[in-house]
């Protein structure tokens, strides 16, 4: 593959294509994007067009279904993929790679090994800060062992919690494992420098949220609401978040946003909200889009109910992060890469 051609990923475990458009944004197209959730690709397919999303009759394919050669998968630059992180995450129930969905891991590998000599130069991988830590270490000692198996340069220094609250525009604090490695085909070092400088920048809370309203009746909460009673008693500033959390109320400081959470929009649980002219609401799905960096044009279709757009944002990652973290490696690509 030369240099000097347009860049190109493909997307494992895609979503709505949060990881797509910020490599797009830094001048890597997107070739195809592999993702099992129906709905998930419908809103992909809504605000990403020219993808080839991988689907048989219709209906779209679980990565464990997927084989380079029987989906005629395009060898590309870069792979990326954010992989469940229900597994590893602090919150979860910690089972690592004794959990299915921990053990999908192992099909990214399978994949990379499937497409032999022409395997992409570049690997990036999203997940929960605590596969680093967890079990004593070994989940991440696992990981860089099959990533090194697969032939590719990666170690600790390989590795960024970044959080999109420091580094950008964004007032949501969302702290994520960033892992990237290279092939030892096509570079002669693993080496990338994943410092970014801190966004000094005021974070301007009311560009992301309408605290004046009135937005439709389906966000409010009714006063007799027991959760309207917990949530109330804690107001103190109408310019704040208050985050339910079960039978807790959390209130963030002044405008900051906690991580918007795939869950958040099952209800009882890491849901946020705030009070506008016309009562106490939950963040619509469209002010969470906004806080991930999604670009104004994108929309949900009709099909896609409320909650699942919620899980959708909440399951996505900033994109902003993405293409910073894109920008980085096009720029070793463009400076280092050689004809394997």
């Amino acid at each position: 593959m030369s240099n000097k051609k347009t860049l190109r990923a493909g997307a494992l475990f895609s979503g709505i294509g949060g990881f797509c458009l910020g490599f797009q944004q830094a001048g890597i197209k997107t070739a195809w994007a592999i993702e099992n959730d129906p709905l998930a690709v419908m809103t992909y397919r809504e605000n990403i067009k020219d993808v080839r999303v991988i689907e048989t009759n219709g209906m779209p394919k679980s990565i464990k279904d997927i084989s380079v050669k029987g989906c005629d998968l395009e060898p590309v630059d870069v792979l990326h993929a954010g992989f469940p992180c229900q597994s590893f995450s602090i919150a979860g129930d910690k089972k690592g790679f004794n959990d299915p969905r921990g053990q999908l891991f192992y099909e990214i590998i399978r994949l990379v090994k499937e497409f032999g000599d022409k395997k992409p130069s570049v690997i990036v991988l999203e997940n929960s800060p605590n596969i680093r830590n967890g079990e004593g270490g070994s989940w991440f000692l696992e990981l860089t062992k099959e990533i090194k198996k697969a032939g590719y340069w990666f170690r600790e220094s390989s590795c960024a919690e970044l959080d999109c609250f420091d580094l950008t525009h964004l007032p949501q604090k969302r702290k994520r494992l960033f892992m990237v490695a290279f092939s030892i085909d096509h570079f002669k070092n693993g080496k990338i420098d994943l410092s970014f400088t801190n966004n000094s920048n005021p974070k301007i809370i009311d560009d992301f949220i309408d605290f004046n309203g009135p937005q439709d009746d389906f966000y409010y909460l009714d006063e007799e609401n027991k959760y309207h009673q917990m949530i109330s008693s804690k107001v103190e500033d109408k310019k704040c978040i208050y985050q339910l959390r079960k039978f807790l109320v959390r209130e963030k400081e002044l405008g900051v946003c906690p991580t918007l959470t795939a869950n958040m929009g099952a209800g009882g649980h890491n849901v946020p909200f705030v009070v506008d002219s016309k009562g106490l609401r939950k963040l619509t799905e469209y002010e969470c889009l906004k806080l991930q960096g999604f670009p104004e044009r994108f929309v949900f279709p009709n099909k896609v109910i409320r909650s699942r757009r919620y899980m959708q944002v909440g399951n996505s990652i900033a994109v902003p992060v993405a293409k910073m973290l894109a920008e980085r490696v096009k720029e070793k690509i463009d400076k280092e890469r050689v004809d394997g």
